[in-house]
């Protein structure tokens, strides 16, 4: 079952939720983009054969701002409106370059700290498991679910929560068949591979592999990022 890796980055986002001009990923940190910072931290894993970086057409205004340039990289404009379609247009990309059985690293654009150790840890627990994996971290915080009005309407067990994270790694051919008709508002791939009534594994990554989302993040990457020695 050993198969070669891939991986596809979605990157045909908006990020709403950072209130910036430019989508997150073309957001600049020192002298790079958030997603040069992702992309480099992906091509220094050497397993990865190849990167297809998924953007949406309207990006393409953007693309002299990635300074990142490499053989095993492919920037295709044909995102979709939701990251499922975005996820399965570069299955699609890959399908007449790859086996079924080989695997699929799914990483988020606005994950810049990604250190290859974690790579490493997913690749070495995921092994041969016939469903893959995903890199996580046990929730720590006292988890609180809402009603309606914002009001605390129970407390969630943690001790079973677990933070999803990515790299998230699974089969060509599994990947596939879970966003041939993904449910409605899937947020990553793991939870459409589990519609297929699959049980993903959980690898602990990492603190520091955080993803941009609010403002306040965009400093906190600079810190890690410094603190990696990656920093331009």
């Amino acid at each position: 079952m050993t198969g070669s890796h891939y991986a596809i980055v979605p990157a045909a986002g908006i990020g709403a939720r950072i209130g910036a001009e430019l989508p997150k990923q073309f957001i600049q940190i020192g002298q790079r983009t958030v997603l040069d910072y992702t992309l480099q931290a992906l091509l220094s894993c050497t397993v990865i054969k190849h990167i297809a970086v998924i953007l949406s057409p309207s990006h393409a205004f953007h693309e002299n701002q990635i300074k990142v340039s490499n053989e095993r990289i492919s920037f295709v404009f044909e995102g979709g409106d939701t990251r499922a379609q975005t996820v399965a247009n570069g299955l699609h990309y890959f399908s007449s370059k790859i086996r079924e059985n080989d695997w699929i690293l799914v990483h988020d654009a606005a994950r810049p700290c990604l250190q290859n150790q974690l790579l490493e840890r997913l690749f070495e627990e995921v092994g041969e498991d016939e469903v893959g994996g995903i890199l996580a971290l046990p929730i720590s915080d006292t988890v609180k679910e809402s009603d309606t009005e914002g009001r605390i309407l129970k407390t969630q067990d943690r001790q079973k929560l677990w933070a999803a994270q990515t790299p998230q790694m699974f089969r060509f051919k599994h990947l596939s068949q879970a966003l041939t008709h993904p449910p409605t508002g899937i947020t990553d791939e793991a939870s459409a591979i589990e519609a297929l009534g699959l049980k993903p594994k959980l690898v602990r990554g990492a603190i520091s592999n955080i993803k941009i989302t609010y403002p306040e993040d965009l400093g906190l990457a600079e810190s890690i990022l410094r603190q990696q020695g990656r920093y331009e």
